[in-house]
Order: C-alpha cells, then sequence, then structure tokens
C-alpha cells in the first residue's frame, strides 16, 4: 500500500543512454523470454552474458527505463524513515531475542553445525575453480565451493548471535576478508564473456546479490562485535561492486538486463541490492531512493505472472522469485514505516496465492519447466503470507523446523507486526476439487477424498516459450497417493547448454521427454506460437474436462488437426482418459508417450502397468480400426537433477494412419 502523501512516478519518457536488444526465439516471437535474454549496448562489446535464453536473432531495440524520482516525492519518503539504517532482525545485544531464537527448531544445531565448519579449512575459489565453467560448461564444481564459503557467513553469524561468546567472530571475520578479496562475486555461470572476472565490467548477478545482502544482515546483527577494519570492508566492497553499478544501471548508464526483466531475477536481486542498501547507508534520502527504484522496478517482475497468477517458471522459481518479492516488500514496509507495501500493490494478490492453488495433493506439485520433482510451497514464506491476507490456511509447524534463508531468518526473528491486507484476492479453501489457471492454461484435478490409492492429475496446456521453458504444449503428470507414478521429470543438471541456442537438444527439455504426441517423427517447436488453445471445457463435481487444439506445436507438414481432450472423473478412486483426435494429408507415422522414474509392464495387447515408490497405475490403449499398439521405451539419457532415471515409454499407432483418435485411460492399480 503506498502512503496517499507519497506517490511514485515512471517516468519512461526521459532520455535514454541505454538501447536494449530482445532476441526472437527460433523464428518467433517470444516476449515471455525477451526478459531473460543477453542485453547488450548497442555498438559496444557485450557487458554481459549473465542472463540465460540467448536463442536467436536480433528483433528490435528499446529505450532504457532511467530513473528519476520527483525530488519532492523523494523528500517525503524519507522523512517517513529512521535516522539510522533498518535493523533487519534483533542485534547480538537483544539476549532476550536470541534466547528465544535458540529454542526455534530450525535454529537448535546451528551453534553444532558452526563448531564443525571451524574444523574444515576454509575451500579457496581459485581462478582455475572459476574459469571451469568457461572451459567446461560445467556449473557443480565452482559453485559447490563458491556457495561452500558464502554459506559461513550466515552460519557463523547466527551461531555467534546465540552463543555471544566470540568464538566464532574469527572465522566469521577470515571469510568475509577472504571474499572480499575475489576477483568477482558473479557466478561463472554468469560472466560468460569473462568480463567481470578480467576486470572490465562490474555487474551484478543473483549471487552478488544475495552476497550484500548477507554481509549486510551480518554486519545489522552483529554491530560492533565485529571489527571497525570487517564493518569498513563490508561497505566499501558492497559500495564498489553492488552500489555504484545499480546507480548506473538506475541512470540508464549500464546494462538494465533484470532491472527490466519479467522473471526470479528481477525480484531476487532487487531483494539483494535494497536490503543491503536499506541496512547500510546512513543517509534516509539515499534509503529512501532505493525503496522508490525498488517499487518502479519490481512492477516488471509481476508482470511476468499471469493476469491469474500462474507462475510458468514453476513452483521451485516462485520460492525463489516471489519469495525475494515478498521479503523485498516486507525490508521495503519496515523502513518506511508502513509508507511502501509492495506486497499489498493489487497486481501481486495473484501471485502470492498462487502458493495455496499449485499442490496437486500435499506435498505434491507440477514438476512443469525448470522445476525440481521434490519441489513444494516453501513452508516459511507461505506462513508470512497466510499472516499477512489473513488466509483460511494453516502452515504445518513441522514443516517450519528447516532453516529459512539468512535474510528471511532476520525478518523473521525481527518486527511482526505487519498488517493483514484486506480487500485482495480471496484464498482457496483447503481441499478445492480443482484449480484452474485460464490465462496460463493449466488445469489440477484433485479427488473428493484424497486417500493412499486416490488419483489426482495436473494439465498443462502451456505455450513453448515460457519462462524456463521446456516444450511441452499439452502434456500430464498421474499422481497416486502422494506419489507421481506418471510425472513430468522436471529440470535437468544446468549445464552451459541448458541457457544456450542448444538448449532443446536435451531430450528432457524437448517434447521427447514430455507425455506428448510425436507427428511423423516429429518432435515439438519452439516458441509463443507454439500453444494450446481451450476448445471446451466443463468442470463439475463428478468430473472435469478439458479440450486443446495443439496443432500450432507442430511443424509437420501433412499434420491437419491435432486435438487433446482429457477427462479426469473422481467416480471411485479417480481415472484419467486422454484422447488425441488427428487428421493428416497422407498416413503418417502418430505415437504418444508416458514417463516414469519407476518400471512399466505389458500386461495385455493394449495394456500396461506403470510402478513406482509403492503405487501403480493401469494404462489401457484403444487405437484406430484396423491398427495395433506398438510398445517400446527408452530411457532419457540426460542428467536430471530429480537424480533418477527415467523411462519414456513411447505407445505408437501401427501402421501409420491418416486420421483417427487414440484413447489412453489410466486408472490407480491398488
Amino acid at each position: 500500500m503506498i502512503d496517499s502523501s507519497v506517490q511514485l512516478t515512471g517516468r519512461r519518457d526521459l532520455p535514454a543512454t541505454l538501447v536494449v536488444v530482445r532476441w526472437r526465439l527460433f523464428g518467433q516471437d517470444s516476449d515471455s523470454l525477451t526478459m531473460k535474454s543477453y542485453l547488450f549496448i548497442l555498438g559496444s562489446k557485450v557487458l554481459s552474458v549473465a542472463v540465460p535464453m540467448l536463442m536467436g536473432g536480433l528483433i528490435a531495440a528499446s529505450a532504457a527505463d532511467v530513473l528519476q524520482p520527483d525530488p519532492g516525492e523523494l523528500d517525503k519518503l524519507a522523512a517517513k524513515m529512521d535516522s539510522h539504517p533498518l535493523a533487519i532482525g534483533p542485534s547480538i545485544t537483544n539476549r532476550a531475542a536470541w534466547e528465544s531464537a535458540a529454542a526455534r527448531p530450525a535454529l537448535r544445531d546451528i551453534v553444532g553445525q558452526a563448531e564443525e565448519q571451524l574444523k574444515t579449512p576454509v575451500p579457496e575459489m581459485t581462478d582455475d575453480l572459476y574459469l571451469d565453467y568457461s572451459k567446461t560448461g560445467n556449473r557443480r564444481r565452482g559453485e559447490l565451493v563458491l556457495f561452500g564459503r558464502r554459506n559461513r557467513i550466515s552460519l557463523f553469524a547466527l551461531a555467534e548471535c546465540i552463543e555471544n561468546r566470540g568464538r566464532f567472530l574469527p572465522a566469521l571475520e577470515e571469510i568475509i576478508g577472504s571474499i572480499c578479496k575475489e576477483r568477482t562475486w558473479v557466478m561463472p555461470a554468469h560472466d560468460g564473456d569473462l568480463g567481470n572476472f578480467l576486470g572490465r565490467v562490474v555487474t551484478i548477478d543473483l549471487a552478488v546479490a544475495m552476497l550484500a545482502w548477507d554481509l549486510a544482515t551480518a554486519d545489522s546483527l552483529l554491530g560492533d562485535k565485529l571489527s571497525p577494519q570487517t564493518r569498513t570492508l563490508i561497505r566499501q566492497e558492497i559500495d564498489r561492486r553492488v552500489f555504484v553499478p545499480y546507480h548506473r544501471m538506475a541512470a540508464g548508464q549500464q546494462d538494465q538486463y533484470w532491472l527490466l526483466s519479467n522473471n526470479n531475477w528481477n525480484a531476487v536481486c532487487l531483494a539483494g541490492v535494497t536490503g543491503a542498501a536499506l541496512s547500510l547507508i546512513d543517509s534516509p534520502k539515499e534509503r529512501a531512493w532505493y525503496a522508490l527504484a525498488a517499487a518502479h522496478y519490481s512492477r516488471n517482475f509481476l508482470s511476468g505472472f499471469t493476469s491469474d497468477g500462474y507462475c510458468s517458471e514453476g513452483v521451485g522459481y516462485w520460492n525463489y522469485g516471489f519469495g525475494h518479492y515478498a521479503a523485498l516488500a516486507e525490508t521495503v514496509r519496515r523502513a518506511t514505516r508502513g509508507a511502501l507495501d509492495l506486497l499489498a500493490l493489487p497486481e501481486a494478490a495473484r501471485p502470492a496465492v498462487y502458493g495455496a492453488q499449485i499442490e496437486i495433493v500435499p506435498g505434491v506439485c507440477p514438476a512443469f519447466a525448470d522445476c525440481d520433482v521434490n519441489a513444494r510451497p516453501d513452508p516459511h514464506l507461505m506462513a508470512y503470507l497466510v499472516r499477512r491476507f489473513g488466509a483460511p490456511l494453516t502452515v504445518d509447524p513441522g514443516l517450519l523446523q528447516t532453516r529459512a534463508s539468512f535474510s528471511w531468518t532476520a525478518l523473521e526473528l525481527g518486527d511482526d507486526s505487519a498488517p493483514v491486507i484486506k480487500g485482495r484476492e480471496p484464498w482457496p479453501e483447503p481441499g478445492a476439487l480443482r484449480t484452474w489457471f485460464g490465462d496460463a492454461t493449466v488445469l489440477i484435478c484433485r479427488p473428493r477424498t484424497f486417500t493412499d490409492n486416490s488419483m489426482a492429475v495436473a494439465i498443462h496446456g502451456g505455450h513453448n516459450a515460457e519462462h524456463h521453458n521446456h516444450n511441452d504444449v499439452g502434456t500430464f503428470m498421474v499422481v497416486v497417493g502422494n506419489v507421481p507414478v506418471l510425472p513430468d521429470i522436471g529440470a535437468e543438471v544446468y549445464t552451459r547448454r541448458t541457457f544456450s541456442a542448444q538448449r532443446y537438444e536435451s531430450r528432457a527439455l524437448n517434447s521427447y521427454g514430455h507425455a506428448v504426441p510425436v507427428i511423423g517423427g516429429r518432435l515439438q517447436k519452439t516458441g509463443q506460437n507454439a500453444r494450446a488453445v481451450v476448445l471446451d471445457s466443463k468442470f463439475e463435481d463428478a468430473e472435469d474436462m478439458i479440450s486443446f487444439d495443439i496443432k500450432s506445436a507442430y511443424d509437420a507438414p501433412t499434420l491437419q488437426r491435432l486435438e487433446r481432450k482429457f477427462v479426469y472423473s473422481r467416480a471411485d478412486h479417480g481415472m484419467l482418459e486422454v484422447t488425441d483426435r488427428f487428421a493428416f494429408s497422407e498416413p503418417t507415422t502418430f505415437e504418444t508417450a508416458l514417463l516414469t522414474f519407476g518400471r512399466w509392464y505389458k500386461i495385455g495387447p493394449s495394456a500396461l502397468r506403470v510402478v513406482d515408490n509403492g503405487k501403480a497405475v493401469r494404462v489401457i490403449v484403444q487405437t484406430p480400426a484396423g491398427t495395433l499398439l506398438d510398445l517400446a521405451s527408452d530411457d532419457i539419457q540426460e542428467d536430471l537433477a530429480a537424480r533418477r532415471k527415467a523411462t519414456r515409454i513411447a505407445l505408437r499407432i501401427d501402421p501409420p494412419v491418416q486420421a483417427g483418435e487414440m484413447h489412453v485411460k489410466i486408472l490407480p492399480d491398488p
């Protein structure tokens, strides 16, 4: 909520010094991926390749969004701020607060974990390790060391706040000093031309922003317990590596990539930069500038959700992106003493509800796009949103025993007086039979009563230019009890290929690794024009039905018609029937697929059984008259983030046909 005396200005008409390049994705306009593509200053070298998914050729140029807040508005907001920087959480001198914190399940083991780290030498981030990604495309080796070093900041800071004996301060100051000597704080995978590593540029990526906030949080909590030298070092390095380039970005003098993006980068980087600024900078007017900048540019992030609040990046990136937006909103609200409440903006309401709608059954979510198969709404984020919106939900206290991020932990331990946001999007009642994201064409169907053998499904229409896109128009997944027997196999382990023009060489990311048709040997194409169009729908207590036209997802020369219809029945333990209706100009091969992490068995000429983790489904297939079902399978030979082997089961019509229907009926098989 914005105080009536403080109004934000857009100032998009100002002269710009930066020209931004947008890209076409394999010949298809792709606005949703435009903002995750590389951005350049025209007529110069690449400043950064920090943002993924460069896929094609140049299509357009647009002026930078230069921030110039009205001086009067800036002064009004500055007058509402404290004379001193924001205290992110309770000071170490507040012993009552830290004695209470020590009793929290999520923090009980902090001291023990920190003691173990004291026994381990600080891992060194060598030049060779940093350059490993640029030479091999492997992210793991360098990131394991990079984040292992940075995680020590929060661990030692929290342990010292809880214990207050000075035991962890030398190790904390050692790791801070070591990190501040690094050539760059940018992740190797986000420094593709090594501009940061070689000192040609100083840019801000996800890792830089989060590190800045962690350092600022440690400084805020520990205060004078840290040496003057360390506190000065923190301020000097954050100013050089974060605040100076951020001001240049906002002025249009440096690449604005994530300021203009509508994906998780925008929220995460804004949260880190703004959180650090509000807790380190003495000047109320300067802090007010950062708050106004966050309010201005974070609207780009909110624009990346569909109007009904769907997050096409998946629930894991909703945790990451919207979680940081919520942390940003709470930090700004506290720093401005309620004058700016970004979570109360109307366009934040539906994205906030996403976490309460996306679970298929408790603990299981769709793994569409680059999502981890085990991802679920973050309990700390959900508890905060439920409280802020007065939602009719309860977060399992057991889930809150895991530790949140450093900044979120500090926020949880601090002020908890945020008002309830009234009059926004109503939250769903627990146990809703379905969730329908109409703008995204994603449907989740649930049983009347959840049991060990009840079946639920998630159906994805969508298009093939979504955030962290997979080519998966018309895919689905089936859950029995709480086991995704027919899952979406989720993300692959990120490498250089993942965010390059070779992305869809991966059989986990192209349509081969999804439960969708293959037409005449052709997989789905990429781009916004490859999309599901709703033909018909009916949602009732007994059953749900949705029908899509998915012909546009294929560049198959003989294809004339391709419709996919889903009918989910809630009778007995549940049933899903998938019907593909197709027509070709001449006889053409047709197959569809099922994916599983489990095992499958043929149990009849047109039937099979799929089993995983003690749950099973029976699949009955009907092909056109005069044809047979040909069953075959192969493993998806990709490095999956699920760390499990995925099998693709092909359901093929033999021989090729010119028109017809294939019916696939799926039932729980106790």
